[in-house]
């Protein structure tokens, strides 16, 4: 990418465009606060989408911040369950051998700050929180070896995968084989960051720390350097005899510290608000309402 963030915005004279902001590494988690004081600027970018883009030496004025991926630029979520090792941990379970994966579909993408609609299969005594780093694919690829894996990353970014464990775990529900993807692939289930950071920032992603927060509150707090599977080994996994295509985000797992794992569960009720944040990469946060 020729870029090492890149933002989607409104500018003060109304038009949508692509841009890098204009910040520091201390300034990554107070993106939308600056441009909601008039206090970002961006480098404007050329090109119809985050993959494609040319540098211009234009300096914008960013009016609101808007949400980098949507829908439309992203034809499939991918996702790695049990990866970290503490998470194993506290669920019970045995390290996989390989990367578990499954998807969620492009409509569970939402916005870094957009309410999360939650139907009323997914309220009662279940609704659960994963703060998750995630991985954006520049350019699409099959059979990726390990080491030439973060060519094909365009980015990083925050997101929280959205869970409903009954429908993924309780047998009344899921049956006798846990299931994932009908579990956490709702709409607007997985809000993704509002800025995706270069490998040229943050490496590989693999020492970065990770927060989730619930009305301010911490329930996870741990490094990235506790993966089982690290960005490389994902990605070169879920593309073999797989073509993996640009725009593709992989969620790789998330750590102890969610709902599921505690003694007594203290499930997501209407009204809270979760905040994931990661060091270098920004945050996401959103309010959950029952519908």
């Amino acid at each position: 990418m020729s870029w090492d963030r890149i933002i989607r915005f409104e500018g003060v004279d109304g038009k949508v465009a692509l841009g890098e902001p204009i910040i520091t590494a201390d300034e990554v988690f107070s993106v939308q606060e600056l441009a909601e004081k008039g206090q970002l600027k961006a480098k404007y970018f050329e090109g119809a989408d985050v993959f494609s883009l040319q540098a211009t030496d234009k300096l914008v004025e960013v009016k609101s911040l808007l949400p980098c991926l949507t829908a439309d630029d992203v034809p499939i979520v991918k996702c790695v369950g049990l990866n970290y090792m503490k998470h194993i941990q506290e669920g019970g379970r045995k390290p996989p051998p390989y990367p578990s994966i499954f998807i969620k579909p492009r409509a569970s993408i939402a916005s870094f700050n957009e309410d999360i609609p939650i139907p009323k299969l997914a309220q009662e005594d279940q609704l659960d929180y994963e703060g998750e780093l995630c991985i954006v694919i520049g350019k699409t690829g099959k059979n990726i070896p390990k080491e030439e894996a973060l060519s094909y990353i365009a980015g990083f970014l925050p997101a929280n995968d959205v869970s409903a464990r009954k429908w993924q775990r309780d047998p009344a529900f899921a049956g006798n084989v846990p299931q994932w993807c009908f579990s956490k692939g709702f709409d607007k289930f997985a809000p993704l960051g509002p800025m995706i950071v270069s490998p040229k920032i943050v490496g590989n992603a693999g020492a970065l720390q990770l927060q989730t927060l619930v009305n301010g509150e911490v329930r996870q707090d741990t490094n990235t350097n506790d993966l089982l599977f690290n960005v490389e080994t994902i990605v070169s996994f879920i593309s073999q005899g797989t073509t993996l295509e640009k725009g593709t985000v992989i969620m790789t797992g998330t750590p102890a510290g969610v709902a599921m794992g505690m003694k007594e569960p203290r499930w997501l009720k209407d009204g809270d608000v979760v905040e994931v944040r990661i060091e270098g990469l920004g945050k996401v946060q959103n309010k959950m309402v029952f519908e």
